[in-house]
């Protein structure tokens, strides 16, 4: 599975190119099976949930041609390939084959997806979803998803989300996007990966109106042709190599980004003393010298950063920003909302010398600054993992990370960006 080594202390300085969005890449890929033209897709990160979806989507009979790293185009074949059960355990984003399939062949058979552990990931918003297009929707005694189109053709309707999940919204515009009339998709997921979609669908002839707000409009065609599409920036690496930067000391240049996808992640790291500046139009300076002290609320209490959906501050960057708070003077209460295990990595902070309180399965009290010891780690999930990537960076002495796949599941060669930033990393395979 491979392993990190890192010899902390030293602080990451340099400049850093953000890669293509990974949770836009999935349902991008995905989407190219509502169509029979070649779909040429751009800024695509190279990652091992990527490659896991291209082969997937080779199980179902497309032609994949990758241009370079970063650049792949994808022509749809006959759809009915069988599906690879441990692919499609290994990564959460194979549920997002449930709508373009419904949308094209009416029947979809499908394991239960894998992903990170970090709490229950609830269908019930997909079949909510997709049973108001007409859809029956199972799950039968081998714990197998069944979903069948009670017609040939999917109908719109005014559909209402239980709850504003990315996946389940981006299964039903799919979904929505081949289906006969107009649908309306309300307590939308609104993330800059799902607007990537509705851009997506648009420029494969779809029309979708509403793009950012939690209500979509989608008129459903008899036919999507081919398109040529670049995903955005990743704000969620963005806001990792923030905290990175602020952790260690350094000062890093971010370039390839989407300022306006950062307007809260500004705000949330503001909080523990680390801001940054525009450099461009597609850049951001992390300077050296930074406040370093734990906000307090404007009565003088202690100030909290909890997670929401989008524009809210993002879930995946929680796990970055309390380490980060590790390193700050003062206290902050870390309130994780959307997911009942995240929180749990701090058990391996607080091994490493972190002064932090966990409350209980949703909320921690960090206190700091803590002078962390290098130790023996293992990478629960994709941000937890890079969390303590910074963790170890920041630490004295050496500390070896296990799991690695699951941090570069999310991370384009991470080991290679971190040692061009001056970092003491080694990749053990």
């Amino acid at each position: 599975m491979g392993a990190y080594r890192i010899t902390g202390g030293n602080p990451a300085s340099g400049e850093v190119q953000i890669s293509g969005n990974k949770n836009g890449a999935l349902p991008c890929l995905a989407a190219t099976l509502l169509t029979d033209d070649p779909v040429r897709l751009l800024n695509v990160p190279d990652i091992e949930d990527v490659q896991v979806m291209i082969k997937l989507l080779e199980n179902l009979g497309s032609k994949v041609v990758k241009e370079d790293a970063n650049t792949y185009t994808i022509m749809s074949g006959g759809r009915n390939g069988n599906l690879k059960k441990k692919l499609v355990q290994s990564v959460r984003g194979s549920i997002l084959l449930l709508g373009p399939l419904l949308a094209t062949i009416n029947e979809v058979r499908l394991t239960p997806p894998g992903g990170d552990v970090i709490g229950l990931r609830r269908l019930d918003t997909h079949f909510i979803g997709l049973s108001a297009l007409g859809a029956s929707c199972l799950i039968n005694e081998e714990g197998e998803i069944h979903i069948k189109s009670e017609g040939s053709r999917l109908k719109a309707n005014d559909i209402f989300l239980d709850e504003a999940s990315v996946t389940a919204t981006e299964n039903v515009i799919m979904a929505s996007s081949l289906a006969e009339g107009e649908s309306i998709i309300s307590n939308a997921a609104s993330e800059p990966h799902v607007q990537d979609l509705c851009r997506m669908l648009n420029s494969m002839g779809c029309h979708i109106e509403g793009i950012g707000s939690n209500r979509l409009y989608v008129t459903g065609k008899k036919k999507l042709h081919g398109c040529e599409f670049r995903l955005t920036a990743d704000y969620m690496e963005a806001g990792s190599y923030i905290g990175l930067a602020g952790a260690t000391g350094g000062q890093l240049l971010l370039k390839g980004v989407d300022p306006e996808q950062l307007r809260m992640i500004r705000l949330g790291f503001e909080r523990i003393g680390i801001s940054f500046v525009a450099d461009g139009p597609s850049s951001i300076l992390v300077p050296k010298n930074q406040k370093r002290i734990l906000a307090k609320e404007v009565g003088g209490h202690t100030a909290k950063i909890d997670d929401a959906p989008w524009p809210g501050f993002p879930a995946d960057l929680l796990s970055i920003i309390t380490v980060c708070a590790t390193q700050m003077e003062g206290s902050i209460l870390i309130h994780e909302k959307m997911f009942e295990s995240r929180m749990f990595f701090v058990d391996w902070l607080i091994r490493m010398g972190a002064d932090i309180i966990l409350c209980d399965p949703h909320r921690a009290v960090v206190n700091g600054p803590s002078q962390l010891l290098g130790s023996e780690l293992s990478s629960p999930d994709v941000r937890a993992g890079m969390a303590l990537v910074i963790a170890a960076a920041c630490a004295k002495g050496v500390s070896v990370i296990q799991n690695i796949y699951q941090i570069e599941r999310g991370y384009e060669n991470l080991c290679g960006k971190l040692q061009a930033l001056g970092l003491a990393i080694e990749r053990d395979v």
